[in-house]
């Protein structure tokens, strides 16, 4: 099996749920997928490090770090950083608060001093209406951070293309909820 196979593999067989559930972007869903359970465990994150690493190079992307909000940001933005060693260019992570600490340094960003003019790519275990990826991609904005574009593990297809793109953010996607469920 390809990296990508194998990681399609580990989400279907660890992150997908059936039921009724309230996403956090508010819309209903019977399906539901808990992407940590795949993004924690340890023979994903290669995977994971390689697939969006072989993104950005298709995009040609050369961002010096990665980042997205936490919690569902925070294992991929470490599988990218991690696997990056592995390549001439390697990537530093952050990580964007969803409230700005008020003690201590202050700020949004954790894990990066200098950022700008910094060239990074957002990142997010799953979109649906791009709502939380949004919410880092302008706090890397603010921070002057050039943000190359934007890029999901899974896609939900529920707008958050549509969504990062009207804030002139470049998205892309490793796979689809269609992936997923195995529909074409």
């Amino acid at each position: 099996m390809t990296d990508l196979e194998q990681l399609l593999h580990l989400l279907r067989k660890h992150s997908l749920r059936y039921g009724d559930f309230t996403l956090a972007s508010g819309k209903k869903s019977n399906v539901y997928v808990d992407a940590r359970l795949t993004t924690l465990r340890a023979e994903a994150m290669p995977l994971i490090g390689r697939a969006f690493l072989a993104k950005f190079r298709e995009r040609g992307w050369e961002p010096r770090a990665v980042g997205g909000l936490t919690m569902g940001a925070d294992p991929v933005v470490t599988a990218i950083a991690r696997e990056s060693l592995d390549t001439d260019r390697p990537i530093n992570a952050f990580l964007v608060r969803k409230e700005a600490k008020r003690h201590g340094r202050l700020g949004s960003l954790v894990g990066i001093d200098e950022t700008e003019g910094l060239q990074v790519v957002i990142v997010d275990d799953v979109f649906t209406t791009g709502g939380s990826t949004i919410k880092a991609i302008e706090r890397a904005r603010e921070a002057g951070m050039d943000v190359l574009g934007a890029v999901a593990l899974v896609d939900r297809e529920q707008g958050g293309r549509r969504n990062i793109e009207a804030i002139g953010c470049s998205f892309d996607r490793i796979l689809t909820m269609k992936d997923l469920l195995g529909r074409s």
